[in-house]
């Protein structure tokens, strides 16, 4: 598990942490996360404050499939990652899936 105590991202100002975080959630590797993270934060990065986006940095150096059965279902979410945003991203209200 990630210390939350380090973070090589602290030293740059939060715009450069908004961008840095809207790529890293669009590149995830797993395509559902990438769906799940990508439109969230797309969707509410412009409020985000520094300890938000601490917390997604944090979070993104878990492992996906953890990460992904975290949101999904909700069970087995680390205490430093419980709480209202964890439970945001587990609503999966924020995007529109599309058929084509």
């Amino acid at each position: 598990m990630t210390d939350l105590t380090y973070n090589p991202h602290r030293e740059l100002d939060l715009e450069n942490r908004k961008r840095r975080l809207l790529f890293r959630a669009w590149h995830r590797g797993i395509k559902e996360l990438d769906l799940i993270f990508g439109n969230f934060i797309e969707a509410n990065v412009k409020d985000f404050d520094h300890a938000e986006c601490e917390w997604f940095e944090a979070l993104f150096e878990e492992q996906d499939q953890e990460i992904l059965g975290w949101v999904t279902s909700g069970e087995g979410v680390p205490e430093k990652f419980q709480g209202d945003m964890m439970q945001r991203l587990q609503k999966l209200d924020f995007m529109t899936l599309k058929a084509k």
